[in-house]
């Protein structure tokens, strides 16, 4: 039935962060040899990949989003040495490796960027968007950063100023520009000739800008949580129609090789035009984002499904589900908090893992971490600083992994970690939870577990069924006969469901329930 399947059509994907995932030399920043000692674990919670966040060399003026070199590891994170050993170590447990790559933008520390500044006009000028004042003074347009303020700084050796849609530290590359163009498929074959499997692609809507630099429409105040779906307030400055060429280019090189995929970071809300990147000569696929700004409720869940598998039925791509990451508040937190938000977390996770397509996981998630609620003073994200507060920022998400319950910093780093644990952290943590059979550490692994064990036999076909309010329920054929039925119930009280009969082989609940009762705020698999 899914004779064709290809591993990252289906396979799960660990987000790494690796700043704050485990740190080896004690200096309170997460590295690549942190991330190597812990691959048995991320084998042993059955993850098919895992993608790690930026290790390039970097003045971490946006925690290594502003990349300097594009080939080399920072000595924050370790070596080209300790990369090479950690892909070597997940290969040998079954376990594909993604990086992190950052087209948009480089660091104002990379050469490229030092050179246009020195000289006006050498090569590398024409590499970034550099434009004189407008008449009246001041800049080119009013376009405005991500971050907060005016996304134009101006270079006072030249009187120009330059585009950063982020931190004055990240220069827009221009990629109009042919050598852009040329100097990025170098990068990307010198990662794929290191062997990692496939690449996450760092704000890929962004690559191409408004060919006269229009202003971009007045706006009213940004909604939080709705600050990332930038293409909505400022559509100058992104998912311009150029932008999906380079990824075609891309799958030519990516195909070249055995085996590799690329998913897209693409902040927008429709997901018919998000579906513009993917495909079989574009890109493998692009996340979908719209169930991370979506309530726990399941009409609404089952027509963001049925429109992302519908967008994403394209030949030589797969659909995504989403849920955390870096940059976004985690989801048992979106959900409610303490006990609510944790039971809605388990149910959310059993319905999309029951779905065709790829699950990307946040680190921290299959241990029910919740957002952090970090102290001004120790907040770090440039997010919060350059906005003045306006944006509340990713640290609560990117607080570190708890390991050990009674341990110094529970087993994360013998120094200061650079963000404090959140709250709760040793009952959250790894050591915790492994002797707990009813923890979300355990239901991560028995769920990953079931879909691993059915998944190839599971036809990529959705069947919906009749549900009543508040439920969604939906059945995949497997090849042996039988099906896999899924029912979610986002309402308060338990609901008798007719489809919800047969076998059960899971539930995200405490106990199992009478047949053809669905708990409430529950989801269950049933096989028959």
């Amino acid at each position: 039935m899914n004779s064709a399947r290809r591993w990252w059509q289906d396979g799960v994907v660990y987000q790494v962060y690796v700043r704050s995932f485990s740190d080896s030399d004690g200096d309170g920043i997460g590295d690549l040899p942190g991330v190597r000692a812990r691959l048995p674990y991320l084998a042993g919670l059955g993850v098919d990949a895992l993608w790690l966040t930026p290790f390039y060399r970097s003045p971490m003026a946006d925690h290594g989003y502003d990349v300097a070199d594009h080939t080399d590891v920072d000595p924050l994170f370790g070596t080209l040495a300790d990369l090479d050993r950690l892909l070597a170590d997940a290969h040998r447990l079954g376990m594909k490796v993604l990086v992190d790559l950052v087209p948009n933008h480089t660091s104002s520390a990379h050469a490229w960027f030092t050179q246009a500044l020195a000289d006006p006009s050498s090569p590398e000028r024409a590499f970034y968007i550099f434009r004189p004042p407008a008449p009246g003074g001041g800049p080119p347009n009013n376009w405005e950063s991500v971050f907060g303020g005016p996304a134009w700084s101006l270079d006072e050796a030249s009187g120009d100023y330059y585009l950063h849609l982020f931190d004055a530290g990240q220069p827009d590359l221009d990629w109009r520009n042919p050598a852009v163009h040329q100097a990025w498929e170098q990068i990307l074959r010198y990662w794929l000739d290191r062997g990692v499997d496939g690449f996450r692609i760092d704000v890929a809507h962004g690559l191409y800008k408004d060919r006269t630099l229009r202003d971009n429409p007045p706006h009213g105040p940004i909604e939080p949580g709705a600050e990332l779906f930038h293409a909505s307030w400022m559509p100058h400055a992104w998912d311009q129609p150029e932008v999906v060429e380079v990824f075609r280019r891309w799958r030519e090189i990516t195909d070249s090789y055995d085996d590799r995929v690329m998913v897209g970071e693409v902040f927008l809300d429709d997901l018919d035009k998000v579906a513009r990147y993917v495909g079989r000569e574009r890109l493998h696929q692009s996340f979908n984002f719209v169930l991370v700004a979506a309530p726990f409720d399941a009409d609404h869940w089952k027509a963001v499904i049925q429109q992302a598998l519908q967008a994403f039925s394209i030949e030589g791509a797969s659909p995504t589900w989403v849920l955390s990451n870096h940059d976004v508040i985690r989801h048992p937190t979106r959900y409610g908090g303490g006990a609510a938000g944790q039971r809605r977390a388990r149910a959310a996770t059993a319905t999309l893992l029951a779905l065709p397509g790829a699950p990307y996981l946040y680190q921290g998630e299959e241990l029910g971490l919740e957002q952090s609620d970090v102290p001004e003073a120790q907040r770090q994200d440039p997010m919060w600083l350059r906005s003045g507060g306006q944006f509340i920022g990713r640290d609560g998400s990117r607080t570190p992994i708890p390991w050990t319950v009674q341990e110094p910093n529970h087993g994360w780093t013998t120094g200061t970690p650079w963000l404090p644990f959140g709250a709760g952290a040793a009952a959250r943590s790894v050591e915790a939870q492994d002797a707990d059979a009813d923890s979300m550490l355990a239901f991560y692994r028995q769920v990953l577990a079931l879909r691993r064990e059915l998944r190839a036999g599971l036809a990529r076909e959705v069947c919906w069924l009749d549900a009543p309010g508040r439920v969604l329920a939906f059945r995949r054929v497997l090849a042996d006969g039988r099906s896999l039925r899924c029912v979610l119930n986002t309402g308060p009280a338990a609901v008798v469901v007719p489809e919800a009969t047969g076998a059960l082989a899971l539930t995200s609940g405490s106990t199992p329930p009478a047949e053809g009762v669905v708990p409430a705020e529950t989801a269950l698999w049933l096989l028959g």
